[in-house]
């Protein structure tokens, strides 16, 4: 079995900015509050972190900047992945040149990719990474799909490590577990499907929920880890209504609104993403104080 990244729950960080440019006060302060919480690993510059209207030079600096705040205390995955492969592997080997201890790679969107084009992507990326690659598969955003037998075909390369998977279909979940045995981690790209995930084996979450309640995201996955289900389940069902808050608009829109609310820099977001809702705000808002995030 390869070497595991991490196991619970890893924050797919919003990335703090204003209209002049990065917050990277309120990035270190978050930082801090993350790993004072207990999360067990923070991934820089994902989707959740805007890394689609972020320049190279930015999310190269935020990166850089992630593993130097972080100093070694928790793995720091860094979110390189966009739809050209060139552009990948420059991004990947910054990132490890920086001192990320993993890449995330999400399948190429728009001009997506054959199932054999995806091989040849992330083989390419594998062999040009110093470090293990995480691919990750989210059709809903990308309209590309990681199927179960290309996703055992690439577990045998010696750098791809694990899969982020959101594919948000249980059954093509199990069977890639099935066919990939213990040459490949297997994480949650769903929040609201952390537990099953986690009962068929799965390591843990990269998640946007623990970007608001780190804490009791980790304790769920630590009770399932300890073989309580029951208490994980219960806590998966006491956090569901936060989740769908966080995905009433697209994320990183509501994800933005909560952590600026908890005191975490300015809830700006660059266009083509738009501010949340009255009414989502208000629902997200009442949710968090229930939780006693607020």
């Amino acid at each position: 079995m390869k070497h595991n990244i991490f196991s619970g729950m890893a924050t797919a960080m919003v990335t703090p900015m204003t209209p002049h440019g990065m917050d990277y006060d309120t990035l270190a302060r978050f930082i801090e509050f993350q790993i004072e919480q207990g999360i067990n690993a923070l991934v820089a510059v994902g989707t959740t972190g805007e890394s689609a209207t972020l320049s190279p030079e930015e999310r190269k600096a935020i990166i850089a900047f992630t593993v130097k705040q972080v100093n070694g205390r928790v793995p720091v995955i860094a979110g390189t992945g966009t739809n050209n492969t060139q552009h990948v592997l420059e991004f990947t080997k910054s990132a490890c040149g920086d001192g990320a201890d993993a890449v995330l790679v999400v399948t190429p969107y728009y001009n997506k990719a054959t199932q054999k084009g995806l091989i040849a992507h992330y083989t390419a990326v594998a062999d040009a990474s110093e470090k293990p690659v995480i691919m990750y598969s989210v059709p809903s955003r990308t309209g590309c799909t990681l199927l179960p037998d290309t996703v055992a075909e690439l577990s045998h390369h010696p750098m791809i490590a694990a899969l982020k998977d959101a594919n948000g279909n249980m059954d093509m979940t199990v069977e890639t577990i099935s066919k990939c045995g213990d040459r490949l981690d297997i994480y949650s790209g769903e929040d609201s499907l952390t537990v099953p995930m986690l009962a068929m084996g799965g390591k843990g979450c990269i998640s946007v929920l623990s970007n608001v309640v780190p804490k009791k995201a980790v304790e769920m996955c630590n009770k399932a880890f300890a073989g309580d289900f029951a208490g994980a389940a219960k806590l998966q069902c006491e956090m569901l209504p936060l989740i769908r808050c966080l995905f009433s608009e697209v994320n990183p829109i509501p994800a933005k609104a909560a952590v600026a609310a908890m005191g975490f820099g300015e809830e700006y977001l660059r266009m083509p993403l738009s501010y949340l809702e009255d009414g989502h705000r208000a629902t997200l808002l009442a949710e968090m104080k229930k939780l006693g995030v607020l």
